[in-house]
């Protein structure tokens, strides 16, 4: 049963109640009202107008404040007209004998009528400063609770923070040592693969640590950022190269407008870096092992859009916004794969913190496109100097990546290729 539907059935019960109150105190008023009239009825020789109509006001006001002002207004009424029936001569008659009759009448019902206003104006002052005073504690719970998240989310990224930081020294130690292992032994042997072995797993733990040891930096505000003039080439042969262990034979196609001026941004590379690695792991985790991954580079007016897009099962859409939230994995998702969750949360923050943004879309045919978008330069000329000519650069991505010096590594770079955009 869900929340709503339990609050749902609480407001209902709470209206029912009401109304059963209601309707008892109009029972209850009405009777007293028979009761009252039939008494004083009896006792009409000895009493005086006066006493009927302070009994009659006290009835006004316990119903006014038992049922409203509604039920206030009916006794008042049902007392004006008993008053002037049994209790003014001529009696039994719906008639006024003398002046000064009318004046006993009139100052009842305006009594009558003034007390229940003022009585119900009453009631619904205490009614909205009952619901202020709610309010109030409701708020000061809120802000407590507030409070209490943000110490408890400032104690959780300092743990996070310095488990991380204690984490590298041991994982250095053993890489060193099981490097040393693989240097010392044959290649051969079953310890030099036990060697090698470690060392690959000791770097997806570092590789991890550094995840959530940049998430706390960021989420702390201490991560520093050094906006500069870059181009765009280097940071996509940049890329490329520090994944070539990840995308292994994977194609990977490259999309520059090479017949216009080198594309630069103001960003901070290693942050962008960063950001563009994690993309691209993300892309060779989630999709076929035989898909090709394209990068695509072009210029949107203010903005330098640098996308990568996969042919992987894609995102639902109730999710495309949830998986950058830190440490989410979509549901079905199989308990082998590699990661915990931080990738495209550091991706999307690193981003953000120099200025620009990070989408998701569907892409066309299945798969998925991820686009960041960094702030452009208004001048680019003289950028494309450093760079060469696309005929030096042999329109290819190692052609790409000698011009810039971070291309793919050479045992890589037949598996990769760029496209020439006219």
């Amino acid at each position: 049963m869900t929340g709503a539907t339990v609050g749902g059935r609480a407001a209902a019960r709470s209206v029912a109640a009401r109304r059963l109150r209601v309707a008892s105190a109009w029972v209850a008023c009405l009777v007293v009202f028979a009761v009252l009239t039939g008494g004083m009825m009896r006792a009409r020789p000895e009493i005086e107008q006066a006493h009927v109509v302070l009994a009659y006001l006290l009835l006004v006001l316990a119903a006014s404040v038992s049922g409203g002002r509604p039920l206030g207004f009916t006794i008042a009424g049902l007392a004006f007209a008993a008053i002037d029936y049994w209790f003014q001569l001529p009696y039994n008659r719906l008639s006024v004998g003398k002046p000064l009759d009318w004046v006993v009448l009139l100052a009842f019902l305006a009594a009558a009528v003034v007390t229940t206003q003022l009585l119900a104006r009453a009631q619904a002052r205490e009614a909205e400063a009952r619901r202020h005073a709610e309010e109030v504690v409701r708020l000061a719970r809120e802000v407590e609770h507030a409070a209490a998240l943000r110490e408890s989310d400032r104690f959780k990224d300092a743990l996070l923070a310095s488990v991380s930081h204690d984490f590298r020294t041991p994982l250095t130690t053993i890489k060193a040592l099981a490097h040393d292992v693989v240097q010392t032994v044959p290649p051969s042997t079953e310890t030099a693969t036990n060697a090698a072995v470690i060392m690959e797993q000791v770097d997806r733990l570092t590789h991890l640590v550094d995840d959530v040891l940049d998430f706390s930096r960021i989420r702390g505000g201490v991560l520093p950022v050094a906006l500069e003039l870059n181009t765009a080439e280097d940071l996509v042969g940049a890329a490329t190269r520090q994944t070539h262990g990840l995308l292994r034979d994977r194609q990977v196609d490259v999309e520059i407008d090479w017949s216009a001026p080198a594309l630069t941004g103001y960003f901070d590379f290693a942050h962008a870096l960063r950001a563009l690695a994690n993309l691209l792991e993300n892309a060779a985790k989630y999709s076929p092992p035989d898909s090709p991954i394209t990068i695509a580079v072009q210029s949107d007016g203010d903005w330098l859009v640098i996308s990568v897009a996969d042919r992987g099962a894609g995102v639902a859409p109730p999710e495309r916004e949830r998986i950058f939230d830190a440490f989410y994995r979509p549901e079905g998702q199989s308990p082998d794969t590699a990661g915990v969750g931080l990738g495209l949360a550091i991706a999307r923050q690193l981003i953000e913190i120099q200025g620009g943004t990070l989408s998701h879309a569907a892409r066309a045919g299945g798969g998925s496109v991820f686009a960041i978008r960094l702030p452009a330069t208004a001048d680019r000329s003289g950028a494309r100097s450093a760079l060469g000519s696309p005929g030096d650069a042999g329109r290819s991505l190692a052609g790409a990546a000698a011009a810039v010096d971070v291309g793919l590594p050479c045992a890589d770079r037949d598996n990769a290729r760029t496209t020439v955009v006219d």
